[in-house]
C-alpha cells in the first residue's frame, strides 16, 4: 500500500509539472500571436526589406550611374508633363505673339510704302 502511495504521488506531480509546462507553453504561444507581437514583427520585416532595397539601389547606382540617371529624368518628365506641356504652350503662345507683331508691322509698312 505504501508503494501505491508513492506511486501516486509520483504520477500527481508528474502530472503538475505537465500541466505546468503546458501552461508556460500556451502563455509563449499567446504572446507570439499577439496584435502587437505580429505586428512589431511586420514592421521590423518591413524594414529589413525596405533595407535590402535601398542598397540593392545604391549598388545599381554605383554600377551604371548614366543609365540610372536617364531612368531618373524619364520618370521626372513623365511625372512633370503636364506642366511642361503648360509651359512650352505659354512660351510657344509668346514667340506668336511677337512673330504676328513683325508680320504686322512689315505689312503696315509695306503697304505705306506702296
Amino acid at each position: 500500500m505504501i508503494g501505491e502511495t508513492t506511486d501516486m504521488t509520483a504520477a500527481k506531480l508528474q502530472a503538475e509539472r505537465a500541466r505546468a509546462q503546458l501552461m508556460d507553453t500556451a502563455q509563449r504561444l499567446q504572446n507570439r500571436v499577439s496584435p502587437g507581437t505580429l505586428a512589431s514583427n511586420v514592421w521590423q520585416d518591413a524594414k529589413d526589406k525596405g533595407a535590402d532595397l535601398a542598397e540593392t539601389a545604391v549598388d545599381a547606382v554605383r554600377k551604371r550611374p548614366v543609365a540610372v540617371t536617364g531612368v531618373v529624368a524619364a520618370i521626372a518628365l513623365f511625372l512633370a508633363r503636364e506642366p511642361l506641356v503648360d509651359l512650352a504652350g505659354k512660351m510657344t503662345k509668346g514667340v506668336r505673339k511677337k512673330t504676328n507683331r513683325k508680320t504686322a508691322s512689315k505689312t503696315q509698312s509695306t503697304e505705306k510704302s506702296a
